[in-house]
């Protein structure tokens, strides 16, 4: 069966704002996340690529410009299943502002029972989403055999409910995983189980390093109790 990347989208203009994007259109690369989808050619000069499939939403589309470019000859799809998680009346609002919504502590404690006021459940986004790669790994290997690898772009949620589901975990501890904006995940599929063989890789250590004050958006920053932040975050300053 097919290797998958798992490509998330650069920083975005929501990402930094602290904003919870969803499907909210407009949302761009901020001038970082568009450095970081630069980097993308030479980070995957090595690798043959079957077949590119994006989230619809801009971020995603702008974050794949650059190694489209430099691979034309690369198919790329779309694919409404691999979009952000429906978060509903969430969406578009501050996450310091969500903090102190009871569902938030739904989504961090027991995320398998949260489902978002005129959204989705984040079950229901982990559903769609596992459904779409067992589609893609089975037509990616039929037209390009078993060896073949393809590559993802999507958000922090949907990357992080895959991993979830390659390595056997249940939903509510998909909180435990933290994916950075450009990062690549990588899950090799088998006959008889998924390897989990990159996780988050950025190729930058810089956001191991302790940090002067919080930042926005940053996984187990001080005086947030580990809290896992919801869309993903803006990755290391």
């Amino acid at each position: 069966m097919p290797t998958l990347i798992l490509l998330r989208h650069g920083r975005s203009t929501a990402n930094t704002a602290g904003v919870l994007a969803g499907w909210t259109p407009g949302v761009s690369l901020d001038e970082r996340g568009a450095a970081q989808a630069a980097t993308l050619p030479g980070r995957l000069a090595d690798i043959p690529l079957a077949a590119v499939v994006t989230s619809p939403l801009q971020r995603c589309r702008e974050t794949l410009v650059p190694l489209l470019a430099a691979r034309p000859e690369v198919p790329l799809h779309t694919d409404e299943r691999i979009g952000e998680c429906h978060y509903g009346d969430w969406s578009g609002r501050k996450l310091k502002e969500l903090a102190d919504d009871p569902l938030m502590d739904v989504v961090q404690r027991y995320p398998s029972g949260a489902a978002f006021p005129g959204g989705e459940s984040l079950r229901a986004m982990q559903d769609r989403a596992v459904v779409a790669v067992r589609d893609w790994n089975a037509r990616v290997e039929a037209e390009h055999g078993a060896d073949a690898v393809y590559l993802m772009c999507s958000h922090g949620d949907i990357i992080k409910s895959l991993v979830a589901d390659a390595l056997g975990l249940h939903l509510d501890l998909f909180q435990r995983i933290a994916v950075d904006p450009c990062s690549i995940t990588a899950i090799r599929y088998t006959a008889l189980r998924p390897f989990l063989v990159r996780l988050g890789d950025t190729g930058d250590l810089g956001g191991l390093a302790p940090s002067a004050g919080t930042l926005e958006g940053r996984q187990g920053r001080p005086g947030q109790e580990g809290q896992a932040t919801v869309g993903g975050g803006a990755g290391a300053p």
